[in-house]
């Protein structure tokens, strides 16, 4: 029994084994945590906002506060100035489709094909029947030939040869009545041959004169009208053929291809799950427009060619620079507004149709104080002058909604108290970093 119970004893070597084999999964664990912990510290220190110092830059006296230009804001969409939906003038199968979306084209390049077997084979019937008709004409202004001319004279002498004949019969039967050897029947047979005779001679006589004098003029005239309307046909049937490929009528760029191999065009509207109206849509995304309806209450803010300031909500750190093009001549009723058009001066590649887009109308007076005032000669504007470590490599970070927004500056020399001038590239009012740190970037979010 002692021997029995020694075995079911266990061995404290292997129990503190198993212990120890026990720890190690928490040790791992917190191992991990720690280096979560770590990693979410190392984050957060990279993303946070960096504490700057800075200064608002004062507005000398005789400039204008940027808020001060605007008279009105309003909100509106981006549009093309032209708007093209390329549509086809025939019916058709697209055979072979050469943009896709967003492709540049240029005016006259080819976008589509549509089958053309049917239009090729309608122009060479044309041609075939142009022919024909060219022929008779040709057949009409040369007049009869000799041949036709001496055929007509030699049955005409054959007629003559006929008449005489009959006549001759019709003598000799008369001169035989006085001896009664003859029948009144036949005396009214041969004068009726005779009479047949003479009316044949007639009509060749006739058929002779019309073979020397040749067509009528009115025939060659009609030949000439049947020339002329098959000549059209065949016009129409080449213009047909030419419609099958379609061609860009402007420069610009692809908005949308409407068609796919195989699918049936049609000139006019059928549906979604029908033939399709147009191909291919096309704009000018270099000359863009914000379209705007403003209330007849601010309406006396605006003004034909008065400049603006574009932004969009895509992009709100852009600003563009635009102008009035054009004011609505009527009223809209139901809105109490007025519909303006804003163009778009220096649009660029991140700008798109249907954008929302909210202009700022300026004071062309006030604007062009302030731009007076920023682009002056030095000693005939009031001086802008700010802390000399805020300028780095001719620039100055500028905070706006809170992001360090880099701005280029032309810098004169520092004074005895360590500011320098700012000759360009500031208007006043804004706050600008003082001693940015080295590694500060545009765009970095900053707090002050």
């Amino acid at each position: 029994m002692e021997s029995e119970l020694h075995k079911l004893r266990i061995d404290k070597s292997q129990k503190a084994r198993r212990d120890e084999k026990s720890y190690w999964p928490w040790v791992m664990l917190i191992v991990l945590l720690l280096a979560m912990v770590f990693g979410i510290w190392k984050w957060s220190s990279a993303h946070a906002a960096v504490a700057v110092q800075t200064i608002r830059v004062r507005v000398p006296e005789g400039a204008v506060n940027e808020s001060d230009i605007v008279t009105l804001n309003a909100t509106g969409y981006l549009m093309a100035a032209h708007k093209i939906e390329l549509a086809t003038k025939v019916i058709g199968r697209v055979a072979w489709v050469g943009v896709e979306m967003g492709d540049k084209v240029q005016k006259g390049q080819v976008l589509v094909r549509l089958e053309d077997e049917e239009y090729k084979a309608r122009v060479a019937q044309q041609q075939g029947e142009l022919d024909a008709a060219r022929a008779k004409l040709a057949e009409l202004e040369a007049g009869s030939r000799p041949q036709e001319i001496l055929q007509a004279k030699a049955n005409l002498d054959q007629a003559d040869a006929q008449l005489a004949n009959a006549e001759r019969n019709l003598h000799r039967l008369q001169e035989l009545d006085t001896a009664r050897n003859v029948s009144l029947q036949e005396i009214g047979d041969a004068e009726t041959l005779v009479k047949s005779r003479k009316a044949q001679v007639d009509a060749e006589k006739q058929m002779y004169e019309m073979a020397k004098l040749g067509p009528r003029k009115e025939q060659i005239d009609a030949q000439r009208a049947v020339v002329r309307q098959i000549e059209g046909g065949l016009a129409l049937a080449n213009v047909e053929l030419d419609n099958t490929i379609i061609r860009s009528t402007t420069a610009g760029t692809v908005l949308a291809r409407n068609v796919e191999v195989g699918e049936f065009v049609t000139t006019g509207f059928v549906g979604e799950q029908g033939a399709k109206s147009y191909v291919v849509s096309i704009a000018d995304l270099t000359d863009l427009r914000v379209e705007l309806d403003i209330s007849q209450n601010d309406f006396a803010k605006v003004s034909a060619k008065q400049p603006c300031w574009i932004t969009t909500d895509a992009y709100p750190d852009r600003r563009y620079d635009g102008v009035v093009d054009l004011i609505s001549p009527e009223a809209n009723r139901q809105k109490a507004t007025v519909q303006v058009r804003v163009k778009v001066l220096n649009p660029d590649d991140l700008l798109k149709p249907d954008m929302n887009a909210t202009v700022s109308f300026l004071s062309p007076s006030k604007l062009a104080a302030t731009r007076s005032a920023t682009t002056a000669p030095a000693g005939e504007r009031p001086a802008i002058r700010v802390p000399a470590k805020s300028v780095r490599n001719g620039a100055v970070f500028v905070v706006e909604n809170d992001k360090a927004v880099q701005r280029t500056v032309t810098a004169g020399a520092a004074d005895a108290k360590g500011d320098v001038e700012i000759k360009k590239g500031l208007i006043g009012g804004e706050d600008v970093i003082v001693d940015p740190p080295a590694t500060l970037k545009d765009g970095d979010a900053v707090k002050q």
